[in-house]
Parts: structure tokens; C-alpha cells; sequence
């Protein structure tokens, strides 16, 4: 191990500095002296002259040696030279240092402290979006094998019991400037306005068979994607509460929604970048109310929205609550003769099957009053005088 001596600013190491080599070099002139009994040009005669000047010499070496400042600890390996420098008061650490390896000399590391920073994310608040998506359980997609939607229960059933169809329901609480229909006890709606939530669009919703599906009603966690990640283990009846869950469900434009499809956050957000945080908390919301799961992907992408809205709440279910527009009369329509009776195929007439369900399913109907004779054959849920649309 070698031990170097670094120069020094101050006024005793700019001392030793000179004292130490000029006593080197005396030292070498007196020991020449001494040993060839004379030095002409430095005035020295004897051996006895040679040996003091080179006492004097020695001294000189010690004097500045003493006044040198203590060197700095070097240490070299394998040709190698690493000088360790303690660090400046003011920039000595003030937390507990990590050690991080800088260099190795001898198999012995010269570390240099460092702070470690944290870098952990402040737990997301209660009752927000966030703190509910890290409960959420993260699976794989099931497989899709065996859904279908009859096994969420008959569409827009009544589950609440309120007298009105879930469609309706979902129309009266989104539409504004709403009208509903005399005589239905305030369920049906005929027209009303729509502020879309995935477009930002304003739209005119006209009930007709040519003009309803303008606006449509989306399961925000749609069925599909359900059946996939914890619905196929629900009961009929749980499956049917959830498909008809005001939660789960908005009045959305009528082609957006059908470009959803059954995507889920991974696959589809709103157009609307505004509109995102709420969607995906409505999303955890529902997911939550069930148990159902998500995947990493759909919980990473959920987790990257609401990353810029920390703060976002979950939404809550509100019941339904009929009437609330304003209420037209229903138009009367001309009398019509009693249909003749009807075969149940033949004679023109489509097939009679048991439910609209099963005659759409098949591609048959609409069918509307006064008109089609199909028309009696079926139930008007919602008394706009077409069945099976």
C-alpha cells in the first residue's frame, strides 16, 4: 500500500513544500562531500564539513515533514490508484445513506453515501374510484363459451316493481325536456333531449320504430363482459338484477354504444376524454357491488385514468322514480274491425311463437296496432302500440 502526499493550499504545507526538497538537496550534496572528501562548488573541504552539511540537510526533511499536511489515504491495486476524498461539510448527507459501490481496490469497495428518496404513491383516499379498484381481484378473461343474453333475464324487466319497463325508467332519469305518454302512470316516454355523456353530443330522442334506437341504453359493464369475469356462477336471478341495475346503466348515443360493443377499459373509453374518470368509476362501482374481477390489463388502464383524477368518487345507484315530464295525450287511433281469427302460419301471416323473443330472434316482427294482426298476438309492455321490435 502506498501513501502519496498531496500538496496543500495553506501557508504550512506551501512551507513544507520548499523546507522538504531543498533539505533533500543538501542532504545529497553533504553525503557527496562525505564520501569523496570535498565539493568544489559548493565550498566544501573536508569530509567532516560534508557530514554536518548533511546532517543540516536531514534536519531540513524533517522540519518540513512535520509541517506537511496529513495526506490523503490512496489505495492501489493491480497498477490501479483510487484516492478516497471525504466529502465537504456542507454537502454530507442528512438521512440515512445506501451504500453504492464506486470502485474495488483489493477486494475492499469504496462507497459513496447517497440519500434514497421515497418513491411510494400516497395511499388513494376512501370511498375514491382508486381505493375501490385495489380490491378488485385481478384473473384472466374467462371464456365467452355458453353466453347468451337471454341468461341475463327478459330485457328490460321490471325488477323494481314500479310498473314500468327498465328502458323507460332509464329514459326518464337521463332525457331532459322529457313527455310522457297519458295514461301509462308517468313510464312512457315519447320524446325528450339527450346530452350524451360518451359524444358530448345533443340529441333529439323521438320514440319510433325508425327513431328509438337514436338513443339506446348501455350496460356499462356490459353483459358479456360479466358472463366472462364472475356472472356465470350468479344465480338467474342475480344475472337479471344486474342487467337491470340503474347503476350499470346510461342513455348513450345509439351508434357509440354499438361500437362499444362488450369492450372493456382496456378496449374502449368514451370519446370524451372528460367524461373518462366517471365512466371508469361508474365501471368499479359495479364491479365492486358483485364481485366480479378485471384483468391486469383493464386495471392498469382504469388505474391510468383515474391517475389524473385521484379524487374521483364512486357513483351510487339512485331508485328509479316515474313521472316527472310533462304528459300528451295519446293520439286515438281509427276503429278498426275485429281481426278475423288466424292460423298460426299460413295464409300471409308470419309464425306465432310464445314471446317477442323468440319471434325476433327468428326475424320477425315489428308489429304494429291496427295494422299487422301479429299485433294482438303479443304483449305491449309499453304501450306505444308496436310489439316485438
Amino acid at each position: 500500500m502506498l501513501v502519496l502526499l498531496a500538496p496543500s493550499t495553506s501557508t504550512d504545507g506551501d512551507l513544507a513544500g520548499l523546507l522538504a526538497p531543498a533539505g533533500l538537496v543538501v542532504a545529497g550534496v553533504g553525503l557527496t562531500a562525505t564520501l569523496r572528501g570535498r565539493v568544489r562548488w559548493a565550498r566544501i573541504g573536508s569530509r567532516a564539513l560534508g557530514a554536518a552539511v548533511t546532517a543540516a540537510g536531514l534536519v531540513l526533511v524533517g522540519i518540513g515533514g512535520a509541517l506537511a499536511p496529513a495526506p490523503a489515504p490512496v489505495l492501489a491495486s493491480a497498477g490501479r490508484t483510487v484516492t478516497v476524498q471525504p466529502p465537504p461539510p456542507s454537502l454530507a448527507p442528512t438521512s440515512a445513506p445506501t451504500p453504492s459501490p464506486s470502485s474495488t481496490a483489493a477486494g475492499v469497495p469504496v462507497v459513496t453515501a447517497t440519500a434514497t428518496p421515497s418513491t411510494s404513491d400516497p395511499a388513494p383516499a376512501p370511498g375514491t374510484a382508486l381505493a375501490a379498484l385495489a380490491t378488485l381481484p385481478v384473473k384472466g378473461r374467462a371464456p365467452k363459451t355458453g353466453y347468451a343474453r337471454a341468461l341475463f333475464g327478459q330485457a328490460w324487466a321490471d325488477v323494481d316493481r314500479n310498473g314500468c319497463d327498465t328502458r323507460n325508467d332509464v329514459l326518464r332519469r337521463d332525457l331532459t325536456a322529457y313527455v310522457l305518454r297519458a295514461g301509462t302512470h308517468g313510464c312512457l316516454v315519447l320524446r325528450g333531449t339527450l346530452d350524451d355523456p360518451y359524444t358530448g353530443r345533443t340529441i333529439a330522442f323521438l320514440r319510433g320504430q325508425a327513431t328509438s334506437t337514436a338513443v339506446q341504453i348501455d350496460h356499462v359493464v356490459a353483459l358479456s363482459d360479466a358472463w366472462q369475469k364472475g356472472a356465470q356462477r350468479w344465480s338467474a336471478a342475480t344475472r337479471q338484477a344486474f342487467a337491470n341495475d340503474s347503476l350499470n346503466l346510461l342513455a348513450v348515443d345509439g351508434p357509440t354504444n354499438e361500437a362499444k360493443g362488450d369492450g372493456d377499459a382496456a378496449t374502449w373509453l368514451p370519446p370524451v376524454r372528460s367524461y373518462r374518470c366517471a365512466y371508469v368509476a361508474r365501471q368499479v362501482a359495479v364491479k365492486a357491488r358483485y364481485g366480479l374481477w378485471v384483468t391486469a390489463a383493464e386495471q392498469e388502464a382504469i388505474r391510468v385514468v383515474l391517475s389524473g383524477c385521484p379524487g374521483q368518487r364512486l357513483p351510487a345507484a339512485r331508485p328509479f322514480v316515474l313521472g316527472g315530464g310533462s304528459v300528451e295525450a295519446a293520439s286515438t287511433p281509427a276503429p278498426q274491425p275485429d281481426p278475423a281469427p288466424v292460423a298460426t302460419t299460413g295464409g300471409g301471416l308470419d309464425p306465432r311463437f310464445d314471446t317477442c323473443r323468440e319471434a325476433t330472434a327468428q326475424g320477425y316482427g315489428p308489429y304494429v296496432r291496427g295494422r299487422d294482426p301479429e299485433y294482438d298476438w303479443y304483449q305491449d309492455r309499453d304501450h306505444d302500440g308496436v310489439v316485438c321490435e
